[in-house]
């Protein structure tokens, strides 16, 4: 008898059926992204407030970040730094500790959905590693910041573990901790903003 195989795609809210081993760009809806990532929690939900700290909200303050770094950027790059962590819709958001341990695996499952994600919405497959780094340095700022707001982290601990960041690059950015829900319409609404400007 044959052994069974393991299912590997997830149903969405859309109807779609992503196969998470083999994604396509035809099976990436943003409202699933946006409403997946609206409801995972950064830092395993362990951060102060009514509310967890979103994915979605974290990728928004990411894109706001790096429009502030690089603000001569075009315009499908500012959408690479919103997407950054969309993978997480349907991967989660591992701790980097959790990652170290589960493997290169891990860093292939991601990689491949975010390639389907980036083509679905006319990115490349892959971002250049200029623009990566770029991204990186936003998400950066937005951990510090998150680290010594929400999380418990002194300024010394969060400069250990994410570099000293440059006070310009925080000014005016806001964590902030609401229902799902409204994060969800802000992410769909940002992204709809950056599509309509390619």
């Amino acid at each position: 008898m044959p052994a069974k195989t393991a299912r590997a795609w997830q149903r969405m809210l859309s109807g779609r059926r992503l196969d998470l081993l083999d994604p396509t760009p035809m099976d990436i809806e943003i409202d699933d992204i946006a409403h997946g990532l609206a409801f995972v929690a950064r830092w395993n939900g362990q951060t102060k407030g009514d509310f967890a700290y979103s994915v979605a909200e974290h990728s928004l303050l990411v894109e706001q970040i790096f429009t502030r770094q690089n603000p001569k950027a075009p315009v499908k790059w500012r959408l690479a730094a919103l997407l950054h962590d969309a993978p997480e819709y349907v991967i989660g958001d591992m701790i980097s500790p959790v990652k170290a341990a589960v493997g290169p695996s891990y860093g292939e499952l991601d990689d491949r959905l975010m390639a389907a994600i980036h083509i679905r919405f006319g990115l490349p497959a892959k971002v250049p590693v200029s623009v990566k780094k770029q991204i990186k340095r936003a998400d950066k700022v937005s951990a510090w910041l998150e680290a010594t707001q929400i999380a418990g982290f002194t300024e010394a601990e969060a400069n250990k573990f994410f570099g000293k960041i440059d006070p310009n690059w925080a000014q005016n950015c806001e964590i902030r901790l609401r229902p799902p829900v409204e994060t969800r319409a802000e992410f769909t609404l940002k992204h709809a903003e950056l599509l309509n400007a390619l």
